[in-house]
């Protein structure tokens, strides 16, 4: 697929963001969800991003995924820039390039395991490459249940499908927002292991938000936003430092 696009100097970088500004509304009810911020998220790593409710996380990762449009500035999923994409070309590379995992699963009930990974590659009109299914799903540790529907699934599994969903397309990036939002411990801990092990092992690069620091602390890096803007950024920190960092970033 070809993209009469600007290219980047560098794709070293699976995301960059180049002062992403984005606003919503107008005039004197205009609200600056993200205030100039730059970032670059390496190839083949891990990235959490935290902040209180209202910081801008959740526009940060609408604008870095293609979701969402900046107001001004520049997003680049490799050497592509999304905000110089038409609607068309930018549903194309979502599909084929990016990776979503969701709090809620998304899965469609009536279909079976393997048919809800690969739903990715049926909507872009691509074949499936069944060796590389056997090893997603036996990465994510569903290879005995791939007929099976998400009912007969726990919660936790369900979002190891997800998770798998997310790796079919050989995306440039894995995009999780509260991935373990609505799992219990034992399930959080199982599917953050996973996703530690999808970049450790599969060089994938994953970019999760979340709002627990135990969850955060799998990731190498955690960058902080408050009031639209990065606040920091830790590398590899205890579940305690993300914490402690949390609490003090209205001082920031």
């Amino acid at each position: 697929m070809a993209f009469a696009v600007r290219r980047a100097t560098s794709t070293n970088y699976s995301i960059r963001l180049d002062s992403v500004s984005k606003v919503y509304g107008s005039s004197g009810s205009a609200v600056r969800a993200l205030d100039a911020v730059s970032i670059e998220l390496r190839r083949g790593t891990f990235t959490a991003v935290m902040g209180p409710s209202g910081s801008g996380k959740s526009t940060f990762l609408n604008c870095a995924a293609g979701l969402d449009r900046p107001t001004s500035g520049a997003v680049w999923l490799g050497d592509v820039e999304l905000s110089k994409l038409g609607e068309v070309e930018l549903t194309e590379v979502r599909r084929e390039r990016i990776g979503f995992i969701f709090q809620a699963y998304n899965l469609l009930g009536s279909l079976t395991v393997e048919e809800n990974v690969t739903l990715p590659l049926r909507l872009a009109d691509r074949k499936t490459d069944k060796a590389f299914l056997r090893e997603v799903l036996t990465a994510v540790g569903l290879g005995e249940h791939m007929k099976r529907r998400p009912s007969e699934l726990s919660g936790g599994q369900q979002q190891r499908v997800a998770v798998a969903r997310a790796l079919i397309t050989h995306p440039d990036v894995v995009v999780a927002d509260e991935p373990t939002g609505a799992l219990d411990s034992r399930s959080s801990k199982q599917v953050l292991e996973l996703l530690r092990q999808v970049v450790d092992n599969m060089g994938q690069t994953v970019l999760m938000v979340t709002h627990d620091p135990v969850a955060a602390s799998h990731a190498d890096s955690v960058v902080f936003l408050a009031d639209g803007r990065l606040a920091g950024e830790m590398t590899r920190p205890t579940p305690d430092q993300v914490a402690a960092r949390m609490t003090h970033l209205g001082e920031w």
